[in-house]
């Protein structure tokens, strides 16, 4: 978002997590994680839910780190405490910082919330008027792609974010089915993404299922696809159109590569029915 509006050069600290643009990786790291990324989905969640029962940090700060650097503004967010810092946390950390920068915390849940959020991030950093700007644009091509896209009959979708165990996307993603042509099955716009039991999963009827796994780009999502030993899966997905997205960049990340979901998304929903990805 903030590179979006402009402010790029302002960045002094980034997460590690912080893998777009190319243009700020220079910027200097200012969390970690003990959480291997490398592993299966199972083995992150198990090894999430061992450090939550040992309240340990899924994520740290470097305190001293950020000491140095001296930011006027934390930027953080409050829905989901894998992903990202916890509100909490970085409101704790800005109280024993000299001096105390301001905390914005992001959280909007759906398409509108996001735009809100940038909204708001600009008004933080004083550049109203170019998040008004970036917001307008968004929506233009939000707008443009709901038209090219539309359908008397939308198509039903189901949206997977994790496999072991089984999370349907919430948030913004129902938003971004129906701007491309669908109906997401699994979720409401704002719903906190949730476990699901896969029983429940295979009993839905979607003719388009999307595999945007959280914190995977594509080549991890089929490789970890692939390796999901579930037979009454497969045999479900089988009879379905499947659309495989880089879900670290395209759907679980709030920002303006929303639009793109949507354009990869409606560009499926149009090609239906068995026509959307053959590699699967």
């Amino acid at each position: 978002m903030l590179v979006a509006l402009g402010a790029a050069d302002r960045l002094v600290g980034i997460s590690h997590e912080c893998d777009y643009p190319e243009s700020v990786q220079h910027v200097p790291r200012v969390t970690t994680t003990p959480i291997d990324p490398s592993r299966s989905s199972a083995e992150i969640d198990r090894m999430v839910r061992e450090a939550s029962a040992e309240g340990r940090a899924v994520i740290a700060i470097d305190a001293e780190q950020l000491r140095a650097l001296q930011p006027d503004l934390l930027v953080t967010q409050v829905l989901c405490d894998v992903c990202a810092v916890a509100d909490g946390e970085a409101h704790r950390l800005a109280a024993v910082l000299d001096p105390p920068p301001r905390v914005v915390a992001l959280g909007g849940r759906t398409l509108q919330g996001v735009w809100d959020d940038i909204l708001a991030l600009g008004a933080a950093i004083g550049v109203e008027g170019a998040a008004s700007r970036v917001v307008a644009e968004l929506e233009s091509d939000v707008a443009a792609l709901r038209a090219r896209f539309a359908r008397p009959d939308p198509v039903p979708v189901v949206v997977i974010e994790w496999l072991a165990p089984c999370f349907l996307a919430g948030h913004w993603t129902p938003d971004l089915i129906a701007a491309a042509g669908g109906v997401d099955l699994g979720a409401r716009p704002g719903d906190h993404s949730v476990g699901r039991e896969w029983s429940d999963v295979l009993a839905l009827d979607p003719t388009l299922v999307v595999i945007a796994l959280c914190g995977f780009d594509e080549a991890r999502a089929r490789a970890e696809l692939a390796a999901f030993d579930h037979p009454a899966f497969h045999a479900w997905l089988a009879e379905r159109d499947v659309l495989v997205l880089d879900g670290n960049a395209l759907t679980s990340r709030p920002g303006p590569r929303l639009v793109e979901a949507i354009a990869r998304i409606g560009e499926a929903t149009a090609r239906t029915p068995r026509m959307v990805d053959d590699q699967v």
